[in-house]
């Protein structure tokens, strides 16, 4: 349904699902006018659960997060705060420009986030969260806000569409905004946070791995480690809820390689994504060479037709005599193999022509003087 909505943003949207299956937290991390905002709106509908969403600012105040004071309650000598509808009793949480915010709410935060309590004057209160979200414009440098960013398993960079995308952006951009100025909004919830909390509390069945699996999993992390990427103990337990969770998510008993796309998303910094991409990448290509009909993002006629638009773009920005720069070409040139692989794990006559199509698009283009 939010493949309706945003376009090439897949991966993007399967991490949230994931986090939330496995019950941890997710950051997205990119510049203004990224659809991060609208694509954790859009998922909190698919959620029949209590949704709660604050733009922080330095400025902003406790009361406006966990409640304001009961005012009846401290005359009578009770410090005590009014939850109703607020963070504490809200099941998923989205808090944009999160690293904004002050020390005082940082402090109850991190609590919340960890052991899913909330200190409301001298009642220690449980908090049904199940995921919350955080958005920021940049990656902390602050020392002060490297705790909170630890909490958040999952960092996710939401950037700008390629240019091969532009039309199909224009589309669904302009249906999205007629959706909101005309109110007619067909999203409806998936499944309930009660199913969720169920699943959480049988948790302990899913977390089963074979050695193989994590024979593979130890190598990847003291491979990412040894190019300095730091990966905690703590992370490294907690990722096997996340890869748990993907596996649940496609319906599989136990996880596999493919599952291992989620390293990717464990970066400290930026530049690390390039190092992670380059370690998890093979990994996972090589999974699904070895098994082309698991490959996620490919099945049925919508996925056809939307292989078919992007091949028709991507055909029109390598013959339209513009110059590409190296970094623009290659980047293309990884698209149409993606193409590729995804028609290969399709069983119809369209998929093959298409295929062909992307065959005859390389060959043009390797016999190009690019690369002569």
């Amino acid at each position: 349904m939010m493949d309706q909505h945003f376009l090439d943003k897949q991966e993007v949207v399967r991490l949230m699902l994931i986090s939330v299956v496995a019950g941890e937290h997710m950051l997205l991390i990119g510049p203004p006018g990224t659809a991060k905002s609208a694509m954790v709106r859009l998922f909190a509908k698919l959620i029949d659960a209590r949704y709660f969403e604050y733009l922080l600012t330095r400025f902003t105040e406790p009361n406006e997060l966990f409640g304001p004071v009961d005012i009846k309650a401290f005359r009578e000598g009770t410090y005590t705060r009014k939850t109703d509808t607020m963070l504490p009793e809200s099941e998923i949480v989205f808090l944009d420009e999160i690293f904004r915010s002050n020390s005082a709410i940082l402090n109850s935060l991190l609590t919340i986030l960890n052991e899913r309590k909330f200190s409301n004057g001298s009642r220690l209160m449980d908090v049904p969260l199940l995921s919350m979200f955080g958005a920021s414009n940049e990656v902390p440098n602050d020392d002060n806000l490297s705790a909170i960013f630890d909490r958040f398993l999952l960092r996710v960079v939401s950037d700008n569409l390629d240019s091969y995308h532009f039309h199909n952006l224009i589309a669904k951009g302009m249906a999205n905004e007629a959706s909101r100025l005309t109110g007619k909004d067909d999203s409806h919830a998936l499944f309930s946070s009660r199913d969720l909390h169920e699943l959480h509390r049988r948790y302990d069945q899913h977390l089963k791995f074979t050695e193989d699996f994590l024979s593979k999993y130890k190598g990847l992390i003291f491979q990412i480690r040894s190019e300095g990427i730091s990966v905690s103990d703590r992370r490294v337990v907690k990722l096997l809820k996340l890869f748990a969770a993907s596996a649940i998510v496609d319906g599989r008993d136990q996880a596999n390689d493919s599952d291992f796309f989620i390293l990717k998303h464990i970066w400290n910094n930026l530049d690390q994504t390039e190092i992670l991409e380059e370690i998890v990448g093979p990994v996972v290509d090589r999974y699904y060479r070895d098994h082309p009909s698991e490959r996620r993002y490919a099945a049925g006629q919508a996925g056809l037709d939307e292989l078919l638009a992007e091949l028709g773009m991507i055909r029109e920005l390598l013959t339209s005599g513009e110059q590409l720069s190296d970094i623009q070409l290659f980047s293309q040139l990884k698209n149409l193999n993606e193409i590729k692989a995804a028609l290969q794990a399709v069983d119809s006559e369209t998929a093959r022509r298409m295929v062909a199509e992307v065959d005859q698009l390389l060959e043009n283009v390797f016999a190009s003087s690019k690369f002569g």
